[in-house]
């Protein structure tokens, strides 16, 4: 806690050091007595009183000791645990293991609703920004978490997955079909034979016969696998995806929180490089204005005009830097301010005519209290992608006693219920007169005759089979899908030292931006100084010009570096947190600052517009004054 003290009492001194404020909408609520405690419930000590301008010693630094003393005596080699025992062979997700996502937005932002998702703007109005939205990082994650797209994506990854299960589960029950195939169906036929006609006279038969019968055939089948060797393991597998899905949803939620902070923190940043590129042009303005006055009372030279000038074009390209993006070659890689809201507006989703802003200030969040052993223990418990290896190498072993079981026998009980019923007439053409011993005689023989026929068929039994012989592809691919397993412990080994790899990374880089926090804060110190004291040279007539714009850049780079160390310290701080799992932070306290920032020399200093020529004729620009 020693070290959130000093840490925190630096971030005061260098506070106090840019002379600035909270805007008056964001004035620092008084400190209280009582320790603040981090989201995991870790108290935070109370600040210290400031101490005085100078160099400091750098909070948590341990003695270097000489390497010739260590002479105790190394302890054995422990035997590690295995995974599957200590996380299990199929590990479950645990979604309590992080808070859950936002479901659904705020009173007050419910206008920051993401568009429908095939929405497509085809006007030029419709992606023009008319609102700029104050936002804070809690209200970011908040929007982000109901607006992402990804975030929905993998929740409906699953969702797919659980009706996959369900459907895999469904092969323990048994089967009802019913299949009717005439319901019902007429049939209508007509045939005609060829008869003499000595068999008309005798039988008076014409040959020609109508029939219309309609019928009506179905049947019901129940059927149970009693034996399917193939079953539990597709049930197995489908299971393991299930939770590898769910496994996804948080890996993509805590990333998702990952890129919303590192976003925000980055706009925070050009948020600030504005702010300095304003003041350094301010500051160059009236280091012109004073070398003029001096070049036309006689007590100065054109050479120190034209140095103020360059200068001035340096602040300005800073400052337009600042605003549009980084180049090649500039201070900082952070991107530009309108850059890092567009970045942020994306990951939020908002609105096509919503830019999001930076509501707070740049200020440090807080310090990481587990010790570097600790968060690699604490990345290997709650890390799910290794959680998703064991359930890969699970998945491989089912899928082997799967293919495995196509050549095993299969057994089923099976009951078939089948009724067919036909009702219709048969219309048979006739003589009324016909020949009996060369006698005519009235002809008795009916004409139409109906036509009625039901069946009704049960049959129940046990069906067998068994794929005795298949050429070994069974067994091939049963070996295949084990060399597969065997795979994924190799993976297993490799993430988990890239996971180890990434938290010491984010740790140390987490250290190397605490102390660049303090020593770039001692750095703007003194820069201020040194430049008050310059102009002050300057005005007396004992300096030139160049000390001063010397100075002022001196000054400038200092604070870039103070805004970037504090940008990189809660990045690092957010990747240790994406990382471990863990929220075990210290909130440093927010500095007593007063309302209103102190007034300076150059804050009325106003800054004109520059002219934006097309690129053409700005790159003729030097070609031309040069002649």
């Amino acid at each position: 806690m020693g070290r959130s003290q000093s840490f925190c009492t630096a971030l005061l001194l260098a506070f106090a050091g840019f002379g600035g404020a909270l805007p008056p909408a964001q004035a620092a609520p008084p400190p209280s007595s009582s320790p603040r405690v981090s989201s995991a419930g870790a108290p935070t000590a109370p600040s210290a009183p400031a101490p005085a301008p100078g160099p400091a010693p750098i909070p948590g630094a341990q003695p270097v000791t000489p390497a010739v003393q260590t002479s105790l005596p190394l302890l054995p080699r422990q035997v590690l645990p295995l995974a599957p025992k200590v996380l299990g062979p199929r590990p479950r997700s645990n979604p309590k293991v992080l808070p859950p996502a936002a479901k659904r937005l705020p009173a007050d932002q419910r206008d920051l609703v993401a568009p429908a998702p095939l929405a497509l703007p085809n006007q030029p109005q419709q992606v023009r920004i008319e609102e700029l939205r104050p936002i804070s990082l809690e209200e970011s994650e908040t929007v982000a978490e109901v607006n992402s797209p990804d975030l929905k994506a993998l929740a409906s990854q699953v969702e797919q997955a659980q009706s996959a299960l369900r459907a895999e589960i469904a092969r323990w029950y048994p089967n009802l079909s019913l299949n009717a195939n005439s319901f019902p169906a007429t049939t209508t036929s007509q045939n005609f034979n060829r008869v003499s006609p000595e068999a008309i006279r005798q039988n008076g038969r014409t040959g020609y016969t109508l029939q219309t019968i309609t019928a009506m055939d179905a049947s019901l089948r129940a059927s149970w696998a009693l034996i399917d060797p193939q079953r539990t393991p597709s049930i197995a597998a489908a299971r393991d995806r299930f939770e590898k899905a769910k496994n996804a949803y948080l890996i993509g939620l805590r990333e998702l929180r990952l890129q919303v902070a590192q976003a925000y923190f980055d706009l925070q940043n050009a948020d600030e490089q504005v702010r300095i590129g304003q003041e350094s042009v301010r500051a160059s303005l009236v280091s012109l204005r004073d070398a003029q006055a001096r070049f036309q009372a006689g007590v100065a030279t054109k050479l120190e005009v034209l140095e103020a000038q360059t200068q001035l074009a340096r602040d300005q390209q800073l400052l337009t830097q600042a605003l549009y993006g980084r180049v090649a070659g500039s201070l900082t890689s952070s991107p530009g301010q309108a850059i890092a809201r567009r970045v942020l507006a994306t990951l939020l989703d908002l609105p096509q005519n919503v830019t999001p802003t930076a509501k707070d200030p740049a200020r440090v969040v807080g310090t990481w209290i587990p010790s570097l052993q600790e968060s690699i223990v604490a990345a290997f418990s709650f890390r799910e992608e290794l959680d998703q290896i064991l359930l890969d190498i699970s998945i491989a072993n089912s899928t082997a006693n799967r293919e495995l079981g196509a050549v095993q026998p299969r057994l089923s009980l099976f009951n078939s219920f089948n009724i067919s019923r036909s009702t219709g007439s048969s219309y048979t053409d006739t003589n009324s007169i016909i020949f009996f011993q060369n006698q005519p005689r009235e002809n008795t023989l009916p004409t139409n005759q109906p036509e009625r026929q039901w069946r009704v068929d049960n049959a129940f039994g046990i069906n067998v089979s068994w794929d005795i012989f298949d050429g070994g592809r069974a067994k091939a691919l049963y070996r295949q899908n084990k060399q597969k397993a065997q795979e994924e412990t190799f993976n297993f080994s490799r993430r988990r030292d890239q996971i180890r790899q990434e938290v010491e990374t984010s740790f140390y880089e987490l250290l190397t931006n605490n102390r660049n926090i303090i020593t770039t804060s001692n750095e703007v110190l003194s820069a201020r100084e040194s430049l008050r004291l310059a102009r002050l040279r300057f005005q007396a007539g004992v300096t030139t010009q160049r000390e001063v714009v010397d100075t002022q850049r001196d000054l400038t780079q200092a604070e870039v570096r103070y805004s970037s160390a504090i940008t990189n310290y809660n990045k690092s701080l957010a990747e240790l947190r994406r990382r471990t799992g863990l929220d075990l932070i210290a909130l440093c306290q927010r500095p007593n600052l007063p309302p209103r920032r102190p007034p300076s020399s150059t804050a009325n200093v106003p800054i004109e517009p520059t002219p934006l020529f097309p690129a053409c004729e700005a790159g003729g620009l030097t070609s031309r004054l040069s002649r």
